[in-house]
């Protein structure tokens, strides 16, 4: 117990910006149900935040669309929480889960064989939709996105509006607020934000000027 911790480098999270997150979910073909059923999904991750795991538990009773719509979810621990819906997101999940209610057992993101998608699948179906997003987004072929960068995009999103980083860490479902602390290191905008509110050093760019005796030296070599 007394042995410290060994040190590692600890790199920045990685998140999706606006333009990166529309390219996204542009990408599945929505006049397929494989599209719809993915553009859903994406749609899901990037605003609710939920871990892979979480969302392709998901059953249709954790769905409660009208008013006060949210989702439930058992996360890390067997811990259940509740995370609320945009209305537009609440239009798409009513619209796909009247379609896949009829291709499923209560599964809300079936396979194609009508079974619980495994994680494998679901960065498989990222791999595809990205290599489309990055034909029309040239920022994301620098970008190595994963389905959990897209857990660190919903985060962002609450923290750049305004959001404390204790509703986002229940947001979330993280144990500690520590964790959270992680997207505040990311985001470069806070930090402008911070800057800009302070006095700027009055200060200017000086030459360098030799002194005579200096001058004096290097002419006479």
């Amino acid at each position: 117990m007394a042995i410290p911790n060994k040190r590692y480098e600890k790199k920045l999270v990685g998140f999706l910006t606006p333009p990166e997150i529309t390219a996204l979910l542009n990408a599945p073909d929505c006049s397929t149900v494989a599209g719809r059923r993915d553009h859903a999904l994406w749609l899901l991750a990037v605003q609710t935040g939920l871990r892979v795991s979480e969302i392709t538990a998901l059953r249709r009773e954790d769905i409660v669309l009208g008013t006060g719509a949210h989702v439930r979810c058992q996360g890390k621990g067997r811990k259940q929480r509740c995370t609320p819906l945009t209305r537009p997101l609440a239009r798409v999940l009513k619209a796909w889960l009247a379609e896949a209610t009829q291709r499923s057992d209560g599964i809300v993101f079936p396979s194609a064989r009508g079974a619980r998608l495994s994680a494998d699948g679901v960065q498989y179906l990222l791999r595809k939709h990205l290599a489309v997003a990055r034909a029309r987004c040239p920022s994301l072929r620098q970008r190595s996105v994963s389905p959990h960068v897209l857990r660190h995009t919903a985060a962002m999103e609450l923290l750049q509006a305004g959001v404390d980083c204790s509703v986002i860490a229940l947001w979330l479902g993280h144990e500690s607020v520590e964790t959270t602390q992680i997207y505040l290191d990311a985001n470069l905008a806070l930090k402008e934000a911070a800057l800009a509110k302070t006095t700027p050093l009055k200060s200017k760019a000086l030459r360098y000027r030799p002194d005579d005796a200096l001058m004096r030296f290097l002419t006479g070599l």
